[in-house]
């Protein structure tokens, strides 16, 4: 792929869809997100260092711990979400992103923006989602 986006790109549904162009704009979104979230992890590890040598008072510890749990549970949270990531970007190499799994059929550009590592066109998703509710109570 050689294509370079232009300055400001934003896929429209007047393209073919999944085209270069997007690819490249997705892809680069996607990059970029990871990015953020491994450098933003590397930013409370060091942090979590640092405050670890601080807190003399027994109180002020474990209130401390409690923010560090917090931390600890949003990274855990972050790290399954550089999984979708990297599956979306595998999906993407093998020219199968912005197509829904249930139906093959291209899952909508605004989706696709608002939550680039959807898998499911937003019909199927809430189909699923159902499903799983009603599965989930019986």
């Amino acid at each position: 792929m050689k294509t370079k986006l232009p300055e400001g790109y934003k896929p429209s549904p007047d393209e073919k869809f999944m085209n270069d162009k997007q690819t490249l704009y997705f892809q680069k979104k996607l990059l970029d997100w990871k990015e953020e979230i491994l450098r933003e992890s590397k930013e409370t590890l060091a942090h979590l260092q640092e405050d670890s040598q601080k807190e003399p008072d027994i109180a002020d510890r474990a209130s401390s711990e409690t923010d560090w749990s917090i931390e600890l549970r949003t990274r855990d949270r972050q790290r399954k979400l550089i999984t979708k990531i990297d599956a979306a970007i595998e999906r993407l190499n093998k020219g199968e992103y912005g197509f829904c799994e249930v139906t093959g059929e291209p899952i909508n550009l605004e989706r696709l923006e608002a939550r680039p590592i959807a898998m499911m066109s937003l019909e199927a998703q809430e189909e699923h989602e159902k499903y799983e509710k009603v599965h989930r109570d019986n």
